[in-house]
């Protein structure tokens, strides 16, 4: 009995201190942290507001922070789905033969990832709070950080108030009066339908091509206290040449006298200020006071990314009523002679473009570890840069990008095209105004955030409206620089932007003219006077990566993979695939590479912005990164191998051509862009030409600087090929200090003889005569270019598909790439590897290709241009087979014209007649003639139909 009363009196002890520390607890509780169970309530019909939902309890249980989809709430995806984007392909919805993939439960849809479940539209959210004893009589803050994306608030049944923003985290203020102690209930409407604010539907802030137009909240989601006297703003500004900074302090009300305390710390270092008093007796809510920060103090950039946490405490009859944080960086982003310096010293943005592709959530992350991973995935890719595309990221995207050096262009929440438009007094354009002050207010003290447009490519009278957006940020917010928008090359220049984001300083003009490296882009930069950077350069297409779609985990599915795939093996190509992801990969790889060295050689440009370096989701699904939807390399290049030509510093060669003959004499400017952040001093420049790793020949420079920037000339390569005996792949590296890049070229012997026959028969058609040469046994050449009918339709270009063949509307080129069996013996004379690498030009670059449908399934050509994922057409440029007791070679390239000035070609030419008139000339595979004749048979063919005229 005694153990008994113990144990009671110990139990009563435990439960009395435990009351007391929570009692205590609450007295010192600053918030309440809101996440875990909500109740909702979905509102399709829009009648909660009317039936007065918010005096109601809910039923349904849903977590928050979260969407609606992640707990798959909504309607499943179909034909019916009224989604949040354009499609400039309805082939899908029409199609006969895509019919199988518009089943109910079983849709693939084919232009973004499909979300498991999809909703547009009302819905309600609730939760009972308790408001604590110490908080009575003050205001409680409601906090939400990333809601999406129109909000009103209920206490109880009071309505609190609205608010629409897409970019800064949503606060409501319920008055001290109203917070009573005890429990209350807090309803939440959200609506993510396009209201009388009309972003544009494929703004990537909520178009389904990218994170979707979900409904929820992510992010912190709590309440917290605020005094009557708080701070609502601190807006700091470096300034570097007086070592100092200027602290603008906004208070929630007007005093006449009080007192600031500021501290400031290292946030990642250890130099610190300080406490500095600083008092007024002046009435005002608006405080500006300078604080020095001392002779050491660090700078931030992508060389030295430190940068400081800023306390303020605001005492008002010496009782501290409230205290804020901020961080900053002592840099200043400026523009000198049409680039850009950061900190006094020139900078060239290496950049990519993020358009809120999170394929897990399809939301961008709130926490910073994520954005970390990312940012690391593009310093090892050598980039510094990244521009967020027609939407703002979470506070987390700036604190990491301070951490990583990493230089960030954020816009506003639109792409006001399609279904929008500027300068007509719609309510968007007070919107932008004032969305983009929110942004500045709410983000504008991390140092890496340096640039800003107000969105993406917009129509209307946007002009004068961009015009006027760029004059009033300017003075508003002098520490970053704006431009207008982020545009492609036919869209006006905004006259009064600081910078240009602008496309027309990009591309490839392979279509008509050989590859070489002496090009660059200041023929395109339109002779601005200002800072000039290239919009979402790139954009090359790669073959799906089937492996991606066990990825796919979330609330956003890879059917548009599936779909891929599936008709991938309807052709007959399945085991195909990862070889056609390597041999896209590769030509994709050298064409990002000659892109970006060409705009390294461009000393009007002052940075680029790839679209992008990780893939787009949407759109039609654009496959144009070198690494997949979740920031993972492919494998077909490792960020090692990219960053050689996209660093601080590039060794660049300028090369006439890749191929040559062994008459020639290989000549190469050697340059080197230097954007290091210091001259290089005493450095050598070392060059190699290597041959299956044997040194051919090697030499240095010793040039005694290398400046910041472009264009600095070391020496020329001079080197005669007469030593080359046998056609060979060699590769040109140039190596100064820990930078080393490398070309591949290409060189043929100077040999002219006439081609040895031998008992093949050459012909450049079929007929009887040739049929019974097959009959017969013989063996054929059949050099087919320009005789192609079933495939004609088939456009190739060295270059791949560029973004995709769906949302242009198969506009050409319609192949991304060409995979080549380059272990075939027909190749022992023609050095090759199993893609198209830049010698394949002459050979590949508008050449036809034959659509072997007609085919056995299981039939492979020797080398094969890779189709649109999208139509995944088996098509051929070279192949062979027994046809009846003979055998035949099929060649769709031309192997006829000029073949004195087309040495790639001549050197084919001579392997296939070497590999036929030898005993290796031995094809497997047999194929009917009248399947061999139906390739050059004129008829009606069925061709690709997109069901729509409309153009993005």
């Amino acid at each position: 009995m005694m153990i008994l009363f113990k144990m009671r009196i110990y139990i009563a002890f435990i439960a009395i201190f435990a009351f007391l520390f929570a009692a205590c607890n609450k007295k010192d509780l600053k918030e309440i942290n809101l996440s875990g169970n909500w109740y909702y309530r979905l509102d399709s019909l829009e009648l909660g507001e009317k039936e007065k939902w918010f005096q109601d309890g809910f039923i349904e249980q849903i977590q928050l922070p979260g969407a609606l989809r992640d707990y798959e709430i909504g309607e499943e995806p179909d034909l019916h789905t009224e989604w949040t984007g354009s499609i400039y392909d309805s082939s899908w919805y029409f199609n006969p033969e895509l019919a199988k993939y518009r089943q109910e439960g079983d849709m693939k849809f084919p232009f973004w990832l499909t979300p498991v479940k999809h909703y547009v539209g009302m819905a309600w959210y609730q939760k009972e709070i308790e408001i604590p004893a110490a908080w009575i009589g003050k205001d409680v803050v409601l906090n939400l950080e990333r809601p999406h994306w129109q909000t009103t608030i209920w206490f109880d049944t009071i309505k609190i108030g609205s608010d629409n923003s897409l970019s800064v985290p949503h606060q409501f203020v319920i008055p001290g009066e109203m917070a009573t102690v005890g429990k209350h209930k807090l309803t939440l409407k959200i609506d993510n339908a396009i209201r009388d604010v009309d972003p544009g539907i494929n703004s990537h802030s909520i178009s389904d091509h990218t994170q979707g137009n979900w409904n929820g909240v992510v992010g912190e989601i709590y309440l917290e206290t605020k005094n009557k006297l708080s701070i609502k703003q601190i807006k700091v500004t470096p300034d570097l040449a007086n070592k100092s900074i200027e602290v603008m302090v906004k208070l929630s009300s007007l005093i006449s006298k009080g007192q600031l305390d500021f501290s400031i710390k290292g946030y990642n270092h250890h130099h610190d200020i300080g406490s500095v008093v600083k008092v007024w007796e002046q009435e005002s809510d608006s405080l500006v006071f300078s604080i020095p920060m001392g002779d050491d103090f660090k700078t931030w950039s992508e060389f030295s990314p430190d940068f400081y946490e800023l306390t303020v405490g605001v005492k008002s009859q010496e009782k501290l009523a409230d205290v804020k944080k901020e961080v900053f960086g002592m840099r200043e982003f400026t523009i000198v002679d049409k680039h850009f310096e950061i900190n006094g010293t020139q900078t060239f943005l290496r950049g990519t473009t993020d358009c809120c592709v999170f394929p897990l959530t399809g939301y961008p992350p709130t926490a910073e570890q994520e954005w970390a991973r990312i940012y690391n995935v593009c310093k090892s890719f050598g980039l510094n840069h990244v521009r967020f595309h027609s939407y703002c990221p979470p506070e987390a995207a700036f604190i990491a990008a301070d951490k990583a050096g990493i230089y960030l262009q954020v816009e506003g929440p639109s792409w006001a095209k399609y279904s929008a438009s500027l300068g007509y007094g719609k309510p968007i354009d007070a919107y932008l105004m004032e969305e983009t002050k929110r942004i500045i207010d709410t983000y504008g003290n991390h140092p890496s955030f340096c640039m800003m447009a107000y969105g993406n490519e917009p129509s209307g009278k946007y002009v004068d409206y961009l015009n006027n957006w760029v004059d009033h940020f300017k003075a508003y917010d002098p520490q970053r620089i704006f431009t207008g928008a982020s545009t492609g090359g036919s869209w006006h220049i905004i006259p009064h932007s600081e910078y240009l984001c602008r496309a027309r300083p990009r591309g490839l003009e392979w279509k008509d003219k050989q590859p070489e490296s002496m090009f660059d882009y200041n023929h395109k930069t339109e002779n601005q006077d200002k800072p000039y950077v290239t919009f979402e350069m790139g954009q090359w297409c790669v073959f799906p990566n089937f492996k991606e779609i066990d990825k796919y985990t979330g609330s956003l599915k890879a059917k548009n993979f599936e779909l891929f795939q599936e008709n991938l093996a309807d052709n007959g190509m399945v085991d195909m695939s990862e070889k056609f992801l390597m041999a896209s990969g590769k030509l994709q790889a050298s064409c990002y590479k000659q892109e970006i060295e060409a705009t390294l050689r461009t000393e009007n440009l002052t940075g680029f912005q790839l679209l992008s370096l990780n893939d787009f989701s949407g759109q039609g699904t654009a496959l144009v990164g070198v690494l997949d939807a979740f920031w993972d390399e492919k494998g077909y290049i490792s960020a090692e191998e990219f960053k050689a030509f996209c660093n601080r510093v590039v060794p660049l060669v300028r090369l006439p051509k890749f191929t040559f003959e062994s008459k020639d004499t290989l000549k190469a400017d050697i340059e080197i862009a230097n954007f290091s952040g210091e001259e290089m001093i005493g450095k050598s420049v070392s060059w190699k030409l290597i041959r299956d790793s044997v040194v051919a020949n090697e030499g240095m420079f010793t040039p005694e600087k290398i400046a910041i920037g472009h264009n600095n000339e070391v020496g020329v390569i001079s080197l005669p090929l007469d030593f080359v005996s046998k056609a060979g792949k060699y590769t040109l590296s140039v190596n100064v200090g820990e930078y080393l890049n490398s070309w591949n070229i290409w060189v043929y012997p100077s040999d002219n003889d006439e081609f040895k026959v031998g008992d093949v028969l050459v012909v450049n058609e079929i007929d009887k005569s040739v049929e019974k040469a097959l009959a017969d046994g013989k063996s054929v050449l059949l050099l087919a270019a320009g005789k192609v009918e079933n495939g004609k339709d088939v456009v190739q270009y060295l270059v791949p598909a560029f973004w995709n063949t769906s949302w242009f509307r198969m506009r050409p080129p319609h192949t991304t790439g060409v995979y080549i069996q380059n272990e075939h013996p027909v190749f022992k004379d023609f050095p090759t590897d199993y893609y198209s690498d830049l010698q394949w030009w002459e050979i590949a670059n508008r050449q036809q290709s034959m659509n072997l449908e007609n085919f056995d399934p299981k039939f492979r050509p020797i080398v094969q241009p890779i189709d649109t994922w999208f139509l995944n057409r088996r098509l051929a440029m070279l192949f062979e087979a027994r046809v009846g007791k003979g055998k035949l070679m099929v060649c769709s390239i031309d192997l006829t014209k000029g073949l004195d000035n087309r040495l790639v070609a001549r050197q084919l030419k001579k392997s296939i007649m070497q590999y036929m008139n030898s005993d290796k000339f031995n094809p497997e595979s047999e194929v009917d003639q009248k399947v061999i004749n139906e390739l050059f048979e004129e008829k009606e063919r069925e061709v690709w139909n997109s069901y729509v005229n409309a153009t993005p």
